[in-house]
């Protein structure tokens, strides 16, 4: 009998704690539910936020542990959602306060967003200088919570700092602004300058070492190739982020394709001729191209400026008094060999004008050291290719100066894409080409003091525009306005003034 009565308290016990254990998951099942419920209730007050803010009205949302409190000032009347417990609390009410804004979940959001997996979920793990310290960002993080006293007087001076002006707010900020774009418009310049460099050398290399352009350019796409050793030390993938992939390779192909059509106009055209007419035909394909694919548009001063500085650049291909003479009969194959070369230098023109508005839509997710690597593989393919269909000799540099030539050549031009490229995350395509146009007087200056050969009138006058029309250019975007402060000074305080922040 004892042992039958010890038997069933065992099974007694032992389904009590069979029944402690349901319970114990019945609990973690409804805190699973209420969880859920929280958060189709959060999706739904996003739902409404984004909502009533295209609609123009104004709402101060906050979340509570167990509610959803709402401040609404709306233009129309609304309907909460069924299953969605709203209230509209005043200031001084209990929870109003305590509650966290809902300007807080700002960084829940940045934190879950595809986005941010996309950049920083999955990275090459190749790397050429051995692989990223992981530990330096977690190592730093409890240096930074030690130092309670230096938090207070972080703290302090924030707070001396958030209650500085208006104006002095305004000015960092114009400063910050400012000194970008002077680094921005720095860097075009001095591409320019390196572009009417490159055409020299290119000039130079061709009559004096009979170095044909399309073996510059495979040389230079060779050398470049070192390139991929920027993305590698990174730890991205030297070939874009994926997804992004065939973006990059058609960009890549545009301008490499665009390189080839310029160096291979230098065979039938003179190379002032075929230079001018790529940046006239770049400008304005890339405008019209940015406005039908990227929907950005330019400016009306920007336009002018940049209309006069094309109106430059065809002074600067007007004929001369020998070429336009038409009582010499015209050879028919010379007629047809400088169509042909024109033509080259227009496709060339829309090559680029492509490549410009490719890379615009990818300077978020490619830099200026994929892009590189990118148009130098493609360049290896292309170039080669180029050389058999218009089968140009291959000649190869016997002398040091030939050498010190190429390699100044290949620094030039490295030069002018990093200017370019950077300039494009931040500046509209056509105006990045534009600016670019310096380089035809700048050409004009240094084969003055290395060929001497006389420009013509319209040459000069041309050169001129170009100058002036990018000097006003940079002007405009650099040198501020009277009524700007004014302005940006009301709409920082209207922006303070308002209840969303």
């Amino acid at each position: 009998m004892d042992g039958q009565q010890v038997a069933i308290k065992h099974t007694f016990s032992s389904r009590r704690v069979k029944t402690g254990e349901e319970e114990n998951k019945k609990e973690e099942e409804e805190e699973e539910e209420k969880e859920e419920e929280r958060v189709s209730v959060f999706t739904e007050v996003l739902k409404m936020e984004s909502t009533h803010l295209l609609s123009g009205s104004k709402k101060r949302v906050k979340i509570h542990p167990h509610t959803v409190t709402a401040k609404y000032a709306t233009h129309a009347p609304y309907s909460p959602q069924p299953g969605v417990h709203t209230h509209f609390p005043q200031p001084g009410d209990e929870g109003y306060d305590d509650a966290p804004s809902f300007e807080d979940f700002g960084s829940f959001l940045e934190e879950t967003s595809d986005r941010k997996q996309l950049t920083e979920g999955k990275k090459w793990p190749m790397t050429l200088f051995g692989a990223k310290d992981k530990d330096k960002d977690t190592m730093s993080k409890p240096q930074a919570a030690g130092g309670g006293g230096d938090g207070s007087e972080g703290g302090a001076k924030a707070s001396k700092g958030s209650g500085r002006g208006v104006g002095e707010q305004l000015a960092s900020f114009g400063e910050a602004s400012v000194s970008a774009s002077r680094l921005t418009w720095v860097g075009l310049v001095g591409a320019a300058l390196a572009h009417g460099c490159l055409i020299v050398l290119t000039r130079l290399a061709s009559e004096r070492f009979s170095l044909g352009p399309l073996f510059l350019l495979l040389v230079r796409s060779i050398v470049q190739l070192l390139s991929v050793a920027v993305p590698l030390h990174r730890g991205e993938n030297p070939f874009g982020p994926q997804g992004y992939r065939l973006r990059l390779l058609c960009y890549g192909i545009a301008y490499s394709l665009s390189l080839c059509c310029a160096y291979s106009s230098l065979t039938f055209v003179s190379p002032g001729n075929g230079t001018t007419t790529w940046r006239l035909a770049t400008t304005a394909l890339s405008a019209t191209l940015a406005f039908l694919l990227l929907e950005e548009r330019l400016g009306l001063a920007d336009g002018i400026t940049i209309a006069a500085g094309l109106c430059g650049l065809g002074l600067v291909l007007l004929p001369t008094a020998d070429e336009s003479n038409s009582d010499i009969p015209t050879d028919p194959v010379a007629f047809w060999r400088g169509a042909f070369g024109w033509s080259l230098s227009a496709l060339a023109g829309l090559w680029m004008a492509l490549a410009l508005v490719g890379y615009r839509s990818l300077k978020e997710r490619v830099g200026v050291g994929t892009a590189l690597f990118t148009v130098s593989w493609t360049g290896c393919l292309l170039a080669p290719a180029s050389l058999v269909l218009l089968q140009e000799g291959w000649s190869w540099p016997m002398s040091a100066p030939a050498w010190g030539l190429v390699l100044g050549l290949v620094a030039c031009s490295i030069a002018a894409f990093l200017g370019m490229t950077h300039a494009l995350t931040r500046l509209h395509p056509a105006l990045v080409s534009a600016s670019q146009s310096l380089e035809i007087p700048v050409a004009m200056l240094l084969h003055l003091a290395v060929l001497p050969l006389a420009p013509t009138a319209p040459e000069v006058v041309g050169s001129v525009m170009v100058i002036l029309s990018v000097g006003w250019l940079v002007a405009m975007k650099l040198l501020p306005s009277r009524g700007g402060g004014r302005r940006q000074r009301e709409e920082y305080e209207e922006i303070l003034d308002s209840p969303i922040k």
